[in-house]
């Protein structure tokens, strides 16, 4: 019970076995000794770290608590970042994929999804027209209107290429910043720097687009700000030129060609302001939206599968939409072409062909989770510290994860336990805000 209660009874343990011993390298007195031999089972449970609520509720609580300390730091400061960041021209940007094809859209219960005069058809004989009313969590929303004349493969290839796609955004972003302020590029740099926190979510349509915090620094970090003309309004403006202007091609292949990649012309870009400031996007709330969403995992989304896809056999019996399904037959089809052998498609059909991890971030734009971890345990270590003259010698080795069947109801019921404590702390804290 100690120990799982130790894990915030974490759903899936990760056993150890092994020691740590901490000498003083100059008298060689032993300052400290744990192994696990005085365990039961001798060994010792430590958490799984999952970040998907569907995997690990308990594990995923934390790693949301410290996405939301990671992304507030840069904005308003903290965690080795400087307060003054929150006065550098700061956006919350969403960046989009383009169309691949009509797809049905939730609708606010008085237009249709999508109205046309006359009964147009496509080639392959399906309505173009769509006069009902979908709800949001309808199964349809986001299905394509007719899956013949969907471009799957050029939604797979932009998947794919969804890093580089970035890179070239940011790249020009810097571009168009010197163009719009009268200076060279190499000028530019010395005296501006882009930090970021990115995180993709999938769309209805199963399609990626990317939520990110975009901060102004001034060319030596963090600690100095921006020059005068650097404004938000300026950024937002480079912006939208900078995205537009964004434009690659994917490898030649004799069935596909090439194919041209940008950006969707869905773009928004919001300044964020103090928490209290009328009519703005609040950093609280920014932080918070983005620690809700970094918990989600594929399954949860319905856009995707959490684990990888090893034959062809599991497209089929995966439990997801026409749509997705299809996505990723693409992806295994695509995979097995030499030309795009360096995307390795195969390998991440389960995400529809996107590579990348969900969160991401500049190194200058704040701490890092590591960080955060190893506070967090030096605070649990109650502050302390051996020295400088301390050395640690650590042994361990794994040797199981999760529980038995009688282990898994007492998970349950502390788990039960600390759900009911945290509720009746945040009761109690908001009878004593009221």
């Amino acid at each position: 019970m100690e120990q799982v209660t130790a894990t915030g009874a974490c759903a899936h343990p990760i056993h150890l076995a092994g020691s740590t011993t901490v000498h003083d390298t100059t008298t060689g007195e032993i300052l400290h000794h744990y192994d696990t031999t005085g365990e039961p089972g001798e060994r010792l449970l430590i958490r799984c770290r999952n970040r998907r609520a569907s995997v690990c509720p308990t594990c995923s609580r934390l790693h949301a608590g410290d996405t939301y300390h990671l992304i507030r730091a840069g904005l308003t400061g903290g965690k080795t970042v400087p307060d003054s960041v929150r006065d550098h021209p700061r956006l919350f940007l969403t960046l989009t994929a383009p169309s691949y094809g009509p797809v049905h859209r939730s609708t606010d219960g008085r237009q249709p999804c999508r109205p046309r005069r006359g009964s147009t058809r496509c080639e392959h004989g399906r309505p173009l027209a769509c006069r009902e009313q979908h709800p949001p969590q309808e199964p349809r929303v986001g299905q394509p209107l007719c899956p013949d004349c969907y471009d799957y493969p050029g939604h797979v290839l932009w998947h794919a290429h969804t890093g580089r796609l970035w890179k070239a955004f940011t790249d020009n972003l810097y571009h168009h910043l010197a163009a719009r302020s009268g200076r060279t590029r190499s000028s530019l740099r010395r005296t501006v720097r882009i930090s970021y926190a990115k995180i993709a979510e999938y769309q209805k349509r199963a399609a990626i687009h990317l939520h990110t915090v975009l901060r102004l620094d001034g060319g030596e970090g963090p600690g100095s700000r921006p020059p005068h003309w650097a404004d938000a309004d300026t950024l937002a403006l480079a912006v939208r030129s900078s995205a537009a202007a964004v434009r690659l091609t994917t490898p030649y292949t004799p069935a596909l060609g090439e194919r041209e990649l940008r950006w969707g012309t869905q773009l928004d870009t919001r300044p964020l302001r103090a928490f209290g400031e009328r009519d703005a996007l609040t950093d609280d709330a920014v932080a918070a939206y983005v620690a809700k969403y970094v918990t989600k995992g594929t399954d949860e989304t319905g856009a995707g599968l959490d684990h990888r896809i090893r034959r062809p056999e599991d497209i089929t019996a995966a439990p997801v939409s026409a749509h997705v399904r299809a996505l990723m037959g693409t992806c295994w089809r695509l995979g097995g072409l030499p030309e795009l052998g360096a995307l390795n498609l195969r390998a991440w059909a389960h995400t529809l062909g996107f590579r990348g991890h969900v969160l991401t971030k500049s190194r200058a734009y704040s701490t890092t989770y590591a960080a955060l971890r190893e506070e967090r345990a030096e605070h649990g270590r109650g502050g302390e510290t051996f020295g400088d003259d301390a050395l640690t010698d650590a042994q361990w080795r794994y040797v199981g994860s999760g529980y038995n069947a009688g282990e898994t109801e007492l998970a349950r019921g502390i788990s039960h336990d600390l759900t009911r404590l945290r509720e009746v702390l945040r009761e109690q804290r908001g009878r004593a805000d009221g």
